[in-house]
């Protein structure tokens, strides 16, 4: 009997022991795991660097779109200053052109305006600089009403006359603006009318 006893409280120590080993072994792993998915937590830091990546790429998307649309902004401003500068080249060469054609038919404008014809040329052009669009006969024009009212009114000058029609007002607006009254503009640009009549009749 004491012999079964000692048995028994052997197999229970024994079974106790090895429960026991189990234990120890089941928490081992699991220590061992968590350290094991810390690893993962740790690598899992670096993971967020694609995200990072992926917002610089979508800023650098966004700026990149900002950019070409200045850029290509850019570019259309600059064509269209382009292409205005072309017009103006245009209009100054094509207006030369035919003030050359009248100055040869009619060499008796730049006689009326006591002056030659090459100088007359050369002053034309340079106001083409400033307004492409400047007729030849305005330019004349301007010239003899400043000859015929600066006298009585001193701010009627040919720059300012050009600078108005520059502007876009008309020449009898201009001389009203620069103090001529309205009866007298038309008069005045009656008179101008009949002169370079006769200096184109003139050989």
């Amino acid at each position: 009997m004491k012999k079964f006893k000692q048995t028994t409280f052997a197999g229970f120590l024994l079974a106790f022991l090895f429960v026991f080993g189990l234990s120890l072994d089941v928490s081992a792993q699991g220590k061992s795991g968590q350290r094991g998915n810390s690893n993962p937590g740790n690598s899992g830091r670096p993971t967020s660097s694609p995200g990072v990546d992926r917002g610089i790429n979508t800023a650098g998307d966004r700026s990149n779109g900002r950019s070409n649309d200045g850029l290509n902004s850019a570019s259309r401003n600059s064509n269209g200053r382009s292409d205005s500068g072309i017009e103006r080249a245009r209009l100054q060469r094509e207006n030369a052109q035919q003030a050359d054609r009248e100055l040869r038919r009619n060499p008796g404008i730049a006689n009326g305006l006591r002056t030659n014809a090459n100088d007359l040329r050369e002053d034309y052009q340079n106001a083409l600089t400033v307004n492409p669009n400047l007729k030849f006969g305005q330019f004349v024009a301007a010239n003899m009403l400043s000859r015929n009212l600066s006298g009585r009114f001193p701010d009627v000058t040919t720059d300012a006359i050009l600078q108005g029609l520059s502007d876009g007002n008309s020449i009898g607006g201009t001389l009203q603006d620069l103090g001529v009254s309205k009866a007298e503009a038309k008069e005045a640009k009656k008179r101008v009318e009949r002169q370079m009549k006769e200096n184109r009749r003139q050989d």
